[in-house]
């Protein structure tokens, strides 16, 4: 009963920027875990980052020092902000709800980064 609404992808010199938003509506509770997992071409899927409603943290060792994440409670919204942004980080990005019910993903969003 969540639903998940992201945006922000697209193609991107090398040591360019993006910022990925990702909006939840729906029956949201108030303590939850929203992030980023990206999947590219041959691997699996991996952990870039979450947040929870608290403010905790936590990144992956890939990404750490170049993308940040926020939120945004008010409007259910989560954002990533990539810097420095590297080929290596091409991938399918998805936006990840969790809460004591159900985990949610999004769609996805393509990020693609020419050298």
């Amino acid at each position: 009963q969540v639903q998940l609404v992201e945006s922000g992808g697209g193609l991107v010199q090398a040591g360019g920027s993006l910022r990925l938003s990702c909006a939840a509506s729906g029956r949201v509770f108030s303590g939850n875990t929203m992030g980023w997992y990206r999947q590219a071409p041959g691997k699996q899927r991996e952990l870039v980052a979450y947040m929870t409603s608290s403010g905790r943290t936590n990144y992956g060792d890939s990404v750490k020092g170049r993308f940040t994440i926020s939120r945004d409670n008010a409007k259910n919204t989560v954002y990533l902000q990539m810097n420095g942004l590297e080929p290596e980080d091409t991938a399918v990005y998805y936006c990840n709800f969790q809460d004591p019910l159900r985990n949610y993903w999004g769609q996805g969003t393509q990020v693609t980064v020419s050298s």
